[in-house]
C-alpha cells in the first residue's frame, strides 16, 4: 500500500504548470473556488505557527513571538506584491531571477496566466503563492525564539524573502535553472522546507543558546497553545498540498489523501 501511494504521488506531483500546454486559458469556477479556499487554508498556517511557537516560549516572550509571526505577514506580503512575485515568476528572466514584467503587480489581473494557472485568475495564483512566501520565513521563528530583537527579525525576514526565497522559487517553479532541468517540486519540498530548514539551522548556530540555558528553568508558557497551533497547521496542510494542484481534480484529491496518511503516520 505504501509503495503504491508513493508511486501514485510521484505521478501526481508532476508540475501543475503542464496544464498550460493542454488547456486553453479559461476561468474554471470549480478550480477558482478550490484555490480560493486553499489560499485561506495556507494563510491559516501562519497564525497556527504563531500559536505553535508562542506556547513553547516563556511567558515574558509570548507576545513578541506571536507578533513576529503576524508582522511577517505584512512585511513579506508587501514585498511579494512589490517585487518578490516578479523575481520569482516574472517571464524573460535570467534563469536565476525572474524578469520585471510583474513589478508592482503590473499585468496581474483577472485573466488566467497561461504559463502558470490556465484555469484560475492570475491574481489568485499570485496571492496563493504569496501565502507560501509568507509562511516560509515564519517557519524559522522557532529557531530564533527568545534570542532576536524585533527590528532585526523584520529586517532579516524581508531580506531573506527577496535574497533567498524568490530566487529559489524562480529556479524551481518559475522556469529557472532547476525547472528546466527536470526538478519536480509539487508543493514546496525544495522551495519552502529545504530553504527554511537550512536557514533555521544557520540562525540557531549563529545566535547560540539562550542566556541561562541549562542553568535556569525555562518552562514553556502554554503547551495547550502549541497543540492548538499544531492542529491549525494540520488543517492548513490540506490547502497547502491539495491546493498546489491549482485545480479541483484527481491530483488535488490524491494530494489530500497523501497529506492525511503522511501526517497520521508522523503523529
Amino acid at each position: 500500500m505504501t509503495k503504491n501511494l508513493g508511486f501514485l504521488a510521484t505521478i501526481m506531483m508532476w508540475s501543475s504548470f503542464a496544464l498550460a500546454e493542454d488547456v486553453a486559458p479559461k476561468i474554471d469556477t470549480g478550480d477558482t473556488s478550490w484555490v480560493l479556499i486553499s489560499t485561506a487554508l495556507v494563510f491559516l498556517m501562519t497564525p497556527g505557527l504563531a500559536f505553535f511557537y508562542g506556547g513553547m516560549v516563556r511567558t515574558k516572550n509570548v507576545v513578541s513571538t506571536l507578533f513576529q509571526n503576524y508582522a511577517a505577514i505584512g512585511v513579506v506580503g508587501l514585498l511579494w506584491a512589490v517585487c518578490g512575485y516578479t523575481l520569482a515568476f516574472g517571464p524573460e528572466g535570467s534563469g536565476l531571477l525572474g524578469g520585471m514584467k510583474y513589478l508592482f503587480l503590473n499585468d496581474v489581473g483577472q485573466a488566467p496566466n497561461a504559463d502558470y494557472s490556465a484555469t484560475i485568475p492570475h491574481a489568485l495564483f499570485m496571492i496563493f503563492q504569496c501565502m507560501f512566501a509568507v509562511i516560509t520565513p515564519v517557519l524559522m521563528t522557532g529557531a530564533m525564539g527568545e534570542r532576536v530583537k524585533f527590528k532585526s527579525f523584520l529586517l532579516f525576514m524581508g531580506l531573506w524573502s527577496l535574497v533567498v526565497y524568490s530566487p529559489v522559487a524562480h529556479w524551481v517553479w518559475g522556469g529557472g535553472y532547476f525547472f528546466k532541468n527536470g526538478l519536480i517540486d509539487f508543493a514546496g519540498g525544495t522551495v519552502v522546507h529545504i530553504t527554511a530548514g537550512v536557514a533555521a539551522l544557520v540562525c540557531a548556530l549563529v545566535l547560540g543558546e539562550r542566556k541561562g540555558f541549562g542553568k535556569v528553568a525555562m518552562p514553556p508558557h502554554n503547551l495547550t497553545m502549541t497543540i492548538t497551533g499544531a492542529g491549525m497547521l494540520w488543517v492548513g496542510w490540506y490547502g497547502f498540498n491539495a491546493g498546489s494542484a491549482l485545480s479541483a481534480d484527481g491530483r488535488a484529491g490524491l494530494a489530500m489523501l497523501v497529506t492525511q496518511v503522511a501526517a497520521a503516520t508522523g503523529a
